[in-house]
C-alpha cells in the first residue's frame, strides 16, 4: 500500500526489514546532503563572483576619482597661495596619512601573526594527550 505522496506504508514491516534498509537510507541521506552542499556552493560562488565584479567596478571608479579630488583641493588652495605650496601641502598630508595607515596595519598584522592557529592548538592538545597516555 502506498500513501498519497507515493511513499510505501512501513507500518507492517518487521524490525529486521527496517534495520536492513538503514544503510541505504543513510547513504541516500548523505548523497542528498552532498548534492545540497554542491548546489549551495554553486549558488554562493555565482553570487560572490557577480558581487565581486560590481565591487571591482566601484573600486575602479573610485580609484580614478581620487586624482580629481586631489586636483580640486590643490586648485582650491592655490587661490590663497602659490600652486607649488598647495601641491606640497597636499602631498605631505597624503604621506602622513599613508604612514599612519601603514603603522596601524602593521600593528594589526602583528596581532594576527602572534595568535595561535586552531590547527596548532589541536596539535598541541594531541601531544598533551599522547604524553599522558
Amino acid at each position: 500500500m502506498t500513501t498519497p505522496r507515493g511513499f510505501r506504508d512501513r507500518a507492517d514491516d518487521g524490525l529486521l526489514t527496517l534495520l536492513g534498509e538503514v544503510p541505504e537510507l543513510v547513504r541516500n541521506l548523505v548523497m542528498a546532503e552532498i548534492e545540497a552542499a554542491k548546489a549551495w556552493i554553486r549558488r554562493t560562488s555565482k553570487d560572490a563572483g557577480i558581487g565581486s565584479g560590481w565591487i571591482v567596478g566601484a573600486l575602479f571608479l573610485l580609484f580614478w576619482s581620487i586624482p580629481l579630488l586631489l586636483a580640486f583641493i590643490i586648485i582650491g588652495l592655490s587661490s590663497w597661495m602659490p600652486v607649488w605650496v598647495a601641491s606640497l601641502i597636499v602631498l605631505v598630508v597624503l604621506l602622513l596619512g599613508a604612514a599612519l595607515m601603514g603603522f596601524l596595519g602593521y600593528r594589526r598584522w602583528k596581532k594576527v601573526v602572534g595568535r595561535e592557529n586552531p590547527v596548532q592548538a589541536i596539535v598541541k592538545d594531541v601531544e598533551i594527550v599522547r604524553d599522558e597516555l
